[in-house]
């Protein structure tokens, strides 16, 4: 199935719109939550080829599903509802229904980043490349940091 293409741009200013709305209503930790997943976001489209920056932003995105499900059931205004206070409670209602839409839509963004399937090759292990390693059985001894030029030249050392 073809995916269609989805600005990022576009999911944020989407979310950002719905949780400042969403704001009128509920604020405190439904805003913090929210608002730092979207700074989460402004960093993946700042960074462009990151795959940390996506990846922070996907786990955000999911995080906050659940946060906001707790939210809206612990805090949701039981009566005396004013239409301003309905308008927020429904486009906070709204933003947590599109964010599994989003999470699909910002994984797959991660794969086109080079992201590995996450599922497959287990979230937290390191990585595989090492190519930046220096092995142990290397012939040459690495420099002492702390000493100065002349100490690292083998005639200065007497050898």
């Amino acid at each position: 199935m073809e995916l269609p293409a989805v600005n990022l741009k576009v999911i944020l200013l989407i979310h950002w719109l719905l949780t400042t709305w969403g704001c009128i209503v509920f604020s405190g930790s439904y805003a913090w939550a929210n608002f730092t997943v979207l700074a989460l976001g402004v960093w993946a489209v700042a960074q462009r080829d990151s795959i940390d920056a996506i990846s922070m932003f996907l786990g955000g995105l999911l995080a906050t599903v659940v946060l906001d499900i707790i939210h809206l059931g612990v805090f949701y205004p039981r009566s005396g509802l004013s239409d301003t206070s309905r308008f927020g409670a429904g486009m906070a209602i709204l933003s947590l229904l599109l964010k599994p839409v989003s999470c699909y839509l910002v994984y797959h963004m991660y794969q086109e980043r080079g992201g590995e399937h996450l599922f497959h090759s287990g979230f937290l292990r390191p990585s595989h490349d090492h190519s930046a390693y220096q092995t142990i059985d290397s012939p040459e001894a690495p420099a002492d940091p702390f000493a100065g030029p002349e100490s690292r030249d083998p005639a200065v050392r007497g050898y």
